[in-house]
């Protein structure tokens, strides 16, 4: 019983980890967005567009290798019992 007492208090900081992190990215975007504007006004020869496109085609090479290599459904991901696979 002692297992399923840490595997919720696990659950609970994991999720409590997930929500700071979103928050954090969410400030960082609002208060990142000025400087993308000037950093694209000055951008003349279009390096950053370049970079961008490299930095999409390799994040969708790595999402296609680890959807590929996934053996766990994405509801088993978002599911409240993941931390408690091992009692079964």
């Amino acid at each position: 019983m002692q297992t399923l007492a840490v595997d919720i208090a696990f659950t609970f900081v994991d999720d409590a980890a997930a929500l700071v992190n979103g928050l954090g990215r969410a400030v960082l975007r609002l208060a990142m967005t000025p400087i993308d504007r000037i950093a694209n006004a000055c951008d003349i020869a279009g390096v950053l567009s370049e970079r961008r496109a490299t930095f999409r085609m390799w994040r969708a090479s790595r999402a296609r290798a680890r959807y590929e290599g996934r053996r766990f459904s994405l509801l088993g991901r978002f599911s409240p019992f993941r931390h408690l696979a091992h009692l079964t």
